[in-house]
């Protein structure tokens, strides 16, 4: 796919899920997929390879959190992969400050070579586990939001994003369809963890799949000895 094709094809995209068009981003994405599926060449970041699903699967869809980012200063996302939200929604937002987090290097090694290429700042990608990272009191509750796209069940996943959320922040879950039983089961550990549920927003992606944004707000700080290590959170779910 050329510039040209790139353009017309995610401008369309973006009327379809009203998003915003910005043409010099939209050269830094065609920039970011391009080295992405360069990558992929030599390693597995993404099972998304054709060019025009590239554009809906993972750029409409973490764009569609954008919104939430008015007003914050300091993102996180967890289990970033090929930096998805995280690297769409800072080309988005050039103003705020991002941490990008995953436990696989070789995704991190990637993810430091787009941001070289691109030349973007304020950003940081780590090779570190969301349980280490939240002893760290420089991000422990400092963040305004944490996101994570399709991670792992709610209960889980909000014992790794809570605690990393300030009071009066967000932890923005992008989820498939059928959330509703999670949210049921994950309703004591997202209050015990200091959160509560805010809403659900339901979106259909471009006509192609259901995207569930569930959006939980940080109401008192977490107990310091959430979250647990071992893989805990996802073996034994707080109950």
């Amino acid at each position: 796919m050329n510039l040209e094709d790139f353009h017309r094809i995610f401008k369309e995209e973006c009327q379809k899920n009203q998003i915003k068009y910005d043409e010099n981003k939209a050269e830094l994405l065609y920039q970011y997929m391009k080295l992405i599926l360069e990558w992929n060449e030599k390693i597995n970041v993404t099972a998304i390879k054709e060019e025009k699903e590239f554009i809906v699967k993972h750029y409409v869809d973490s764009l569609t959190i954008s919104h939430y980012l008015t007003g914050a200063k300091r993102i996180l996302d967890i289990g970033t992969g090929g930096g998805f939200p995280g690297i769409p929604l800072k080309i988005y937002h050039l103003d705020k400050k991002f941490t990008l987090i995953d436990s696989v290097n070789k995704k991190i090694t990637v993810i430091n070579d787009v941001i070289e290429q691109l030349k973007l700042s304020d950003i940081e990608a780590l090779h570190v586990r969301a349980e280490d990272l939240a002893r760290d009191s420089q991000y422990r509750e400092q963040f305004d939001v944490v996101t994570t796209r399709a991670v792992s069940r709610l209960a889980t996943i909000a014992e790794y994003m809570l605690p990393f959320v300030k009071i009066g922040g967000k932890a923005i879950c992008m989820k498939g369809p059928n959330v509703e039983e999670e949210m049921e089961e994950a309703k004591k550990a997202i209050r015990i963890l200091g959160g509560r549920f805010e809403r659900v927003e339901k979106l259909n992606i471009s006509g192609e799949f259901e995207r569930n944004l569930v959006i939980l707000e940080k109401v008192k700080s977490t107990d310091k000895k959430y979250p647990r290590g071992q893989g805990k959170p996802a073996k034994e779910p707080i109950k």
